[in-house]
């Protein structure tokens, strides 16, 4: 949650039932009264605690990329540093279980990206630098392989890590996470 809102039970009531109902229903077609009324507060106290509804989409993603990157943390934290290639690996690994258990719907900042078309509307910005953290993450572990082009490598396995999160939300994905690492070994050797 964003450092000004207060982190009252209210307002962690508040972000829990927002993020269910932005998740499963779509950010504009959930209004502040169904999110109050699923929390159990007043719609003032809703805006006391985020200010605008377009706060409470902020937090919801930035609670959301709090979670996947704790979750992640997770499975990096494993591997010893001096792996890269198996951490590269480990973030498919950690994406599988995240679709099993967090995203049958399919990524939540691609979703609100669809439902958030203003270029200036703030959640954006949540959503840009997730994805951006990520192609950096891919990248870091990139260099320490010592491929030259890290950066152009890191797009492609985003691209295919986004790919993943798509074909397994619409069920089209009978091997994916295999696959993905499988075609994660085939760009790196093409690259070398």
């Amino acid at each position: 949650m964003d450092k000004n809102t207060k982190r009252t039970p209210a307002a962690l009531k508040i972000l829990d039932a927002a993020s269910q109902l932005f998740y499963w229903k779509g950010i504009h077609s959930i209004g502040v009264e169904t999110i109050a009324s699923e929390a159990g507060v007043t719609k003032k106290t809703l805006y006391d605690r985020f200010g605008s509804k377009d706060q409470l989409i902020v937090a919801y993603l930035e609670e959301r990329d709090r979670q996947w990157k704790k979750h992640l943390d997770n499975y990096l934290d494993r591997i010893p540093d001096d792996k890269p290639l198996q951490k590269i690996l480990s973030i498919f690994d950690a994406l599988e279980k995240w679709l099993e258990t967090n995203s049958q719907r399919g990524c939540a900042f691609v979703n609100a990206l669809a439902e958030l078309p203003e270029a200036s509307h703030p959640g954006r910005k949540v959503i840009f630098e997730e994805k951006r953290w990520l192609k950096q993450l891919f990248a870091t572990f990139l260099r320490h392989l010592e491929f030259d082009q890290a950066d152009e490598i890191a797009e492609k396995l985003l691209m295919l890590h986004e790919g993943i999160t798509v074909t397994y939300s619409m069920n089209l994905s009978t091997n994916g996470i295999a696959s993905a690492k499988e075609t994660v070994q085939l760009i790196l050797n093409a690259n070398q």
